[in-house]
């Protein structure tokens, strides 16, 4: 767990039991929904703090953490006579108790298995504080060893917070790629030949899982090959004549580019001036009623927007009524052809 994290739970823990005024009440709920590893912290250090008090117990470690349900009526007890100045060297002890606790436990022992369908969107909370956020039509296999943090993305997308903890990297295996981080933020995305991987915070390694050689393509000869917060890179599955693996450029992302990346993550999608037909394959990527293009010429007209991703018909409706497009609806699909007024975007 983050250590800034960590500090700031201990400071909320004492301020609570010395007594919140409304103000507080709602900053700290606002703390506790701001990041997923704020109120894993939290918990953990309340757990302590009633371990070595006695007072009763809440949610038990290792639940996901919800925020209401971590604030319970201040006790009474306590915030009779305790000094702000005293709770808050409680509050030191018990986080100097959670951080001997930590490094002296052993490994934690964690696996799990989630989908989500075509349409949906899901959140887990891992037990050691890292968040997966899951893409439409996804799956991820979760095996935590004493040695490392292993998820395996065997369809689909997904993007990783990852809790700090250099002794047990968390990695990141999809298809033939194995993406290695520490603690950082980044996005998967499983393709039919390749793997896309961005960064939004710190840096990973990014490495054919079975060689643990690098699969990115070094800045320079200095530096070394890692992907870093604002770059992308697009992997090859495939192996080379030769037994040779590809390796992969870093790319540079701006940052409204990387908002449009992870749209998915507040269900929309968002295109600038792409070719139709990589707009119809994201939208059937989120619903189960496809697209189809019936025209070559059409698929590669490019168009733009920010639009619902279970929404296509608001997209269709306005590729009718602006651009000329005709639409056949046809059993389970919906067919596209350029129309007699079909205008240029």
């Amino acid at each position: 767990m983050n250590a800034k994290i960590d500090e700031a739970a201990a400071d909320w823990l004492a301020r609570r039991f010395a007594g919140f005024s409304p103000e507080q009440e709602i900053e700290f709920r606002g703390w506790l929904r701001a990041d997923a590893r704020h109120a894993a912290a939290f918990q953990e250090l309340e757990a302590t703090w009633k371990l070595l008090d006695g007072v009763r117990e809440t949610a038990p470690i290792g639940a996901e953490p919800d925020p209401d349900a971590l604030m319970p009526q201040r006790p009474v007890r306590k915030t009779i006579w305790l000094p702000r100045l005293v709770a808050a060297a409680a509050a030191v002890v018990a986080l100097a108790c959670v951080q001997a606790w930590r490094s002296a436990r052993p490994a934690l022992q964690f696996s799990d298995e989630v989908a989500t369908a075509v349409g949906d969107f899901q959140r887990l909370a891992l037990p050691d504080g890292s968040v997966v956020r899951l893409n439409t039509n996804s799956r991820v296999r979760v095996r935590y060893t004493e040695g490392e943090r292993r998820v395996q993305l065997v369809r689909g997308e997904a993007h990783f917070i990852v809790a700090k903890n250099p002794l047990r990297p968390f990695v990141v295996e999809a298809g033939t790629v194995a993406v290695r981080a520490v603690g950082t933020a980044f996005n998967v995305r499983l393709r039919a030949d390749d793997v896309e991987v961005l960064v939004t915070e710190g840096k990973v390694h990014v490495a054919d899982p079975s060689l643990g050689e690098s699969l990115i393509v070094p800045r320079s000869p200095a530096s070394p090959p890692l992907l870093v917060a604002g770059e992308r890179a697009i992997v090859p599955i495939s192996v080379a004549a030769g037994g040779v693996r590809p390796r992969a450029e870093a790319n540079v992302v701006e940052p409204p580019e990387i908002e449009r990346a992870l749209a998915w993550q507040e269900r929309r999608i968002e295109f600038v001036s792409a070719p139709l037909a990589e707009i119809v394959a994201e939208f059937n990527r989120h619903n189960r009623r496809a697209i189809t293009i019936a025209d070559p010429v059409l698929a590669a007209r490019r168009f733009g927007g920010s639009f619902r991703a279970d929404e296509p018909e608001t997209f269709v409706r306005i590729l009718q009524t602006r651009f000329g497009l005709e639409v056949e609806q046809a059993g389970d699909a919906t067919i596209l052809r350029t129309g007699p007024a079909a205008q240029v975007p």
